[in-house]
């Protein structure tokens, strides 16, 4: 891993901040206030092959890896308009597929998902197992076409305008007759699939739902992967999601750092810009450390998981999905105190931010249970839970 870009990742950074400017936080902003979506944003980062940039080049992706669509999603948040789907469509469902699915499941489901026409969610959490994979009780039994499943999902992101789901469940095993993880791509609009948006106090396009599964029919094709694998091709997407919620938040908390930084250089007390204060610079240059910190943390990640060492990517992308939690939330509160009462308007738009940095403590996994992974996982402490 070397400490400086390529020439091809730092045109790629500078071209996909030049895109997110074009449409910027005013745009994706009011798409959020209005009940909108960033469809023209997503449609175009799509054509110019920045939301499959990690996709294989055989079916229409980019070639590259997680650090290449960290990068993407990094830069459109920097911009003011992260798009939370990426973590979901090109990262996590379009790397299980590349990397477990069948050949007619790649051909199928990667062109369209590396070129944004098909938007692809993930459904993992359930309402009585929260982080714990080991208490799901969505379950897929044998019929004699393919499969019958049925359960609930909750907190699913981008259910109305995606395609289709990968669904985490569970399969009986013939032999124990224990359940085991397996995953299944569901078309949202199959017989038995039902769906209600949750109403969330976050600014934003993206929405939130819970996933109803009545029995729906499945052809044996929809099971990705090996049956007895479910839990490791689980795995396989989920350190993808740890690197890309931790380029959700850093785009965002540099964007709120950016107009801070803007604000106090112009903004005069007594004659004098309040960036000049240490009280106002110091808190703001440590935002910026910490940012820089996280990023470093990610990139390892992703240069880890890029390189296939699952085991030690697995560890870099929780510790880089806590720092950039942790420092983009401090980044966006420091945002709204440096703005004063400004801070807290419509028109400068740095309070809206404070929510959705916010969650990033919580999704897609906890500070507590990356915390706990850490403990157990790097230091050799008992186990916790």
């Amino acid at each position: 891993m070397s400490f400086v870009e390529s020439e091809e990742r730092r045109a790629l950074r500078a071209a996909v901040s030049e895109l997110g400017k074009k449409y910027g936080y005013a745009y994706f902003n009011e798409r959020a206030r209005s009940g909108g979506q960033t469809t023209e944003l997503w449609q175009e980062a799509g054509k110019l092959g920045y939301l499959g940039v990690n996709l294989p080049e055989q079916y229409g992706g980019g070639g590259g890896g997680m650090a290449d669509l960290s990068i993407v999603l990094e830069e459109l948040g920097a911009a003011g308009c992260p798009l939370l789907m990426m973590v979901v469509s090109p990262a996590i469902c379009g790397t299980v597929i590349t990397r477990f699915g069948t050949e007619g499941q790649k051909e199928q489901w990667l062109p369209s998902l590396a070129d944004g026409s098909t938007t692809m969610a993930f459904a993992i959490t359930e309402p009585d197992a929260g982080s714990n994979s080991h208490e799901i009780t969505t379950t897929a039994r044998r019929t004699g076409e393919g499969w019958s499943l049925s359960g609930r999902k909750v907190y699913i992101s981008g259910l109305d305008v995606a395609k289709a789901v990968l669904v985490v469940g569970r399969t009986e095993d013939a032999k124990t007759g224990k359940l085991k993880p397996a995953l299944f791509i569901v078309p949202t609009d199959a017989a038995g699939v039902e769906f209600r948006q949750i109403e969330m106090d976050l600014i934003s396009p993206d929405k939130q739902f819970s996933l109803f599964l009545d029995d729906v029919q499945l052809p044996a094709e929809a099971l990705v992967g090996s049956e007895d694998a479910g839990l490791m091709q689980l795995f396989a997407g989920l350190n993808p999601e740890r690197i890309m919620a931790s380029a959700f938040a850093i785009g965002i908390g540099r964007h709120a750092l950016g107009k801070a930084v803007a604000y106090v250089k112009e903004r005069q007390v007594w004659k004098t810009a309040i960036g000049a204060h240490q009280g106002i610079a110091h808190p703001l240059a440590q935002n910026k450390i910490e940012l820089e910190l996280a990023r470093l943390m990610m990139q390892k990640a992703a240069a880890l998981y890029d390189a296939g060492d699952d085991l030690d990517a697995g560890e870099a992308a929780n510790m880089a999905k806590y720092a950039a939690g942790e420092a983009t939330v401090r980044a966006t509160d420091q945002a709204v105190q440096s703005l004063g009462g400004n801070g807290m308007t419509v028109e400068y738009g740095v309070a809206s931010l404070v929510t959705a940095a916010r969650a990033s403590r919580i999704a897609p996994v906890s500070r507590e249970m990356i915390l706990n992974f850490v403990a157990q996982h790097s230091l050799g402490l008992p186990k916790s839970y």
